[in-house]
C-alpha cells in the first residue's frame, strides 16, 4: 500500500498491516488534537480497503418490551417508574401486532430492549410477568423472540447483563445480541459519576458478558458512549478492551460509537454533549485501532451532520426503523431510509440492508436461523434487493 498523503510514522504502521499499541494510540490522539484531518483520511482509506464502498443498515422494528429498570443512570430517560405514562409492558398481542406491521414494511430485525431485570426491584414488574405466565423478563424475551421469528423477523436482544445460560437459550432464536460496554473505566461507577447507581454498568460485569458471548460463539454488538465524563485516554483504553476480547473470541461483529446527548429531567441535563470534532476524532481512531471492524454511529444523534461521518471511517448506520421511534432517544427521530440512501450515494457509497447479524458472522448463527435468513438473502448474505422492492 502506498503511503500517499500520510506523513506520520504511526499511521504508516497501520497501512503496513501492523497493530498500533495503546501508547501509540495515545500519541496519535495527542498529535491530532490541533489537526485531525490526517487521521480522518487514514480512517477513510482503511475503511475502503477493508469494507469497500458499501455502507449498511438494519431495517428494524423497536420492541420496547419492559422499560422498568433496577439501575439508575444519570443520563437516561428510557427508564420509567411505576405510574408514569411512559411505562411500557408489551403484551403478547402487542408483540404479535407489531411484528405483523414490521413484516409489512419489509423490516428484518426485531430489536428487543428492556430495562435491567426490573422484576428484581419492582413488584409491578413481577406481578405483570406472573399474570402473563412468566417468572422473569428473560423468560419472556425467549418467548417473544420465538413469536417474532415465526412472524418472519429476526430478533436482536439488548437486555443488559445476561448470564451465559440465558444467552445460550437466546442463541436458538437470536442471530445476534448486544450489550454496550460504554466505558471500561471503573472511575465512572464512583460517587457522583454517571454509573454510581447502575451496578450493571460496572465494566467488569459488562466485560464478563462479552467474554461469555465469545465462549458461546455468539455474534455480539457492543460499543462506547462518548461524552459522559470520561477522558480521551479512557475511551482509547475501552477500544483496546473490546479489541482484546475480539482477538480472543472473534465474535464482536460491530462497535457502536454513540455521542451522549443531554436530556431534560436527568441529573446530567446541563452537561453538554461532546464536541463534534472530538467525537469524529475518536471514531477515526477506532478505525485505526481496529481496521477491519464494522464501525457504526447512530445517524439520529447527529442529525445535521451524520453524512460527514463517512469521512471518518464508519461503514454502518445501525438500526433504522420506518415505523417505530428510538425509545432510548425519543427526542431524536431516525432519518428516513430514502434520505440516508441519497446521502450515501452523494458521497459515493451504496447503502445496503443487512440482517441483525453481519454477513461475515453468519457461520456463528444456529443453522435453522441461517436457513430462514437465506430465504431472503443474496449471495453476499445481505438482504436481497428483490425482497425490499
Amino acid at each position: 500500500m502506498s503511503k500517499i498523503l500520510l506523513n506520520s510514522e504511526l499511521l504508516n504502521k497501520v497501512f503496513d498491516g501492523k497493530d498500533i499499541t495503546k501508547e501509540e494510540a495515545y500519541q496519535i490522539y495527542q498529535e491530532s488534537e490541533s489537526n485531525p484531518f490526517e487521521i480522518y483520511k487514514a480512517a477513510q482509506i482503511l475503511r475502503n480497503m477493508n469494507n469497500g464502498k458499501t455502507v449498511t443498515y438494519s431495517r428494524k422494528v423497536f420492541f420496547n418490551l419492559i422499560n422498568l429498570c433496577r439501575d439508575t443512570c444519570s443520563y437516561c430517560t428510557y427508564k420509567a417508574e411505576p405510574g408514569e405514562s411512559k411505562v411500557s409492558m408489551m403484551s403478547k398481542q402487542d408483540i404479535s401486532n407489531l411484528a405483523l406491521v414490521g413484516r409489512k414494511y419489509k423490516c428484518t430485525e426485531a430489536l428487543f430492549v428492556t430495562g435491567e431485570r426490573p422484576e428484581q426491584k419492582y413488584s409491578e414488574a413481577r406481578a405483570w410477568l406472573k399474570e402473563n405466565g412468566f417468572s422473569s423478563t428473560i423468560e419472556y424475551l425467549v418467548h417473544a423472540s420465538e413469536m417474532v421469528l415465526d412472524a418472519g423477523l429476526f430478533p436482536h436482544t439488548n437486555a443488559g447483563n445476561l448470564t451465559k445460560s440465558e444467552m445460550s437459550e437466546l442463541k436458538k432464536t437470536n442471530p445476534s445480541i448486544g450489550v454496550m460496554l460504554e466505558n471500561s473505566s471503573e472511575r465512572l461507577v464512583e460517587k457522583q459519576m454517571p454509573h454510581e447507581f447502575a451496578p450493571s454498568k460496572n465494566p467488569r460485569a459488562r466485560i464478563r458478558v462479552l467474554e461469555n458471548a465469545g465462549e458461546l460463539s455468539m455474534p455480539m454488538t457492543t460499543g462506547l458512549l462518548i461524552g459522559i465524563g470520561e477522558s480521551p485516554f479512557e475511551l482509547i483504553d475501552s477500544i483496546f478492551t473490546i479489541k482484546s476480547i475480539h482477538e480472543k473470541h472473534g465474535h464482536i461483529q460491530e462497535v457502536i460509537l454513540q455521542n451522549f446527548q443531554p436530556k431534560p429531567d436527568t441529573v446530567m441535563r446541563n452537561v453538554p454533549g461532546p464536541e463534534e470534532r472530538y467525537f469524529k476524532t475518536l471514531v477515526a481512531l477506532t478505525r485505526l485501532i481496529m481496521p477491519k471492524m464494522n464501525i457504526q454511529i447512530p445517524p439520529n444523534l447527529s442529525p445535521d451532520s451524520y453524512p460527514d461521518f463517512l469521512q471518518t471511517g464508519i461503514n454502518d448506520w445501525g438500526g433504522i426503523s420506518p415505523i417505530t421511534p428510538d425509545y432510548v432517544n425519543p427526542e431524536f427521530s431516525w432519518p428516513s431510509i430514502d434520505t440516508v440512501q441519497k446521502n450515501c450515494e452523494n458521497a459515493g457509497f451504496e447503502l445496503r440492508a443487512r440482517f441483525p447479524v453481519y454477513p461475515k458472522f453468519f457461520s456463528m448463527v444456529e443453522s435453522n436461523l441461517q436457513s430462514k435468513m437465506s430465504e431472503i438473502a443474496d449471495s453476499d448474505n445481505l438482504v436481497s434487493k428483490e425482497y425490499l422492492r
